[in-house]
């Protein structure tokens, strides 16, 4: 009996060790991790240094290097090429034919920015320019630049820039406006078009120096007929005058042969 006992207990243990066996081959083709797994504990050694690159080749990377070019213009300083095209609403509209009228009956358009005017020193100004016929008028940048790119005064779109009113008058007043700025240190003038003509803030300067059409119209008329009555005196001595230099010709003629006959004597 005891025999049989210990035959039993190694065959037992020949078929767990198998099955033992077994059981981890067909776990390990199948993928899958054993229960317990050795962990390592500690530091890790670095294995990977970054090899040194040699100094001819830190010099050629530095020379071969891309350099962006520089931008002359600053980016943003004009809108972009690229816009959608979006309808326009009825008040913008409205807006652009008003301004299209007042190109064509004022003959002074200035723009003039203003720099954090208050509403009083706005409406003194007001006053100011409405006695020698001038009026402030506002209207929207994004509107004046939308009517200004297909009209002939498209070379006043860069003065719209920020806050900016247009004073406008039906005659050139450029000395009245500037006289009357000169109350108003926030209010700077930026250009004009005068006469479908524009200009800078110092041709504007230069223009309220020139004379007024009648004090031209008063000069150029008293040229006139001073050269008029000129000419007509000329014509009523003519006759006298010119015997008196023909006969003064003569005597100077004869003089002067007088003396060379003696010579030749």
């Amino acid at each position: 009996m005891h025999h049989a006992s210990i035959v039993t207990s190694g065959i037992t243990f020949f078929l767990l060790k198998m099955a033992a066996t077994l059981c981890g081959k067909l776990l390990h083709k199948q993928g899958w991790l054993p229960v317990i797994q050795s962990v390592r504990h500690g530091s890790k050694a670095v294995t990977r240094h970054r090899k040194p690159v040699h100094i001819l080749k830190q010099k050629l990377l530095a020379v071969t290097q891309y350099v962006p070019p520089t931008q002359v213009v600053p980016k943003g300083a004009y809108p972009s090429e690229r816009q959608e095209v979006k309808e326009e609403s009825s008040f913008v509209l409205l807006l652009k034919r008003e301004l299209k009228k007042l190109f064509q009956d004022y003959k002074m358009v200035a723009v003039v920015q203003n720099c954090n005017s208050n509403a009083e020193d706005m409406r003194t100004l007001k006053h100011r320019l409405h006695r020698h016929g001038i009026t402030v008028k506002f209207f929207p940048n994004q509107v004046m630049h939308s009517f200004l790119h297909d009209s002939v005064y498209s070379n006043m779109a860069p003065l719209f820039i920020g806050p900016t009113v247009l004073f406008v008058s039906k005659e050139p007043k450029a000395k009245e406006m500037l006289t009357s700025l000169r109350s108003s240190p926030q209010m700077t003038l930026l250009g004009a078009c005068i006469d479908d003509t524009l200009l800078s803030a110092q041709g504007v300067v230069s223009y309220s120096k020139l004379p007024s059409v009648n004090v031209v119209q008063g000069e150029l008329v008293s040229g006139l007929t001073m050269m008029t009555a000129h000419t007509a005196s000329m014509l009523q001595r003519h006759p006298a005058h010119l015997s008196a230099l023909l006969q003064q010709y003569v005597k100077q003629q004869s003089s002067e042969e007088a003396p060379k006959a003696e010579e030749a004597t």
